[in-house]
């Protein structure tokens, strides 16, 4: 099983950043995007189902944030505008064998190795 997660990069406060996750060796998953900020834990963000059922974990990116997949595709992505500082880390994807998002954050099967958001101006 592999994630390669790619779409990070310098944005300014208020702009957007799309991220992808695209999964292989796995066939029924549910994705979940984490972010770790430096000298924090990581943290759950938000989660798609298979069915495209999304889960927040992070009330602070509710309006701001939208998650979508495409499974014939096998990616996940995270879309996210109206950026600011406090969104600035490393976020990760992570597939867990289960159709269904965990009603709370929790650790994931598989993982994706990061990329790096930084919102600043």
């Amino acid at each position: 099983v592999q994630l390669q997660a790619s779409g990070g990069g310098l944005v300014q406060p208020g702009g957007s950043l799309r991220l992808s996750c695209a999964v292989s060796g796995l066939d029924y998953y549910s994705i979940g995007w984490f972010r770790q900020a430096p000298g924090k834990e990581r943290e759950g963000v938000l989660c798609i189902s298979t069915t495209g059922r999304a889960t927040f974990y992070r009330h602070a990116v509710k309006g701001r944030f939208t998650i979508s997949r495409d499974n014939t595709k096998n990616t996940a992505y995270l879309q996210m505008n109206d950026l600011r500082p406090e969104d600035t880390a490393v976020y990760y994807c992570g597939a867990s064998g289960t159709s269904q998002c965990s009603t709370y954050a929790r650790p994931m099967a598989y993982w994706g190795q990061g990329t790096q958001v930084t919102v600043s101006s």
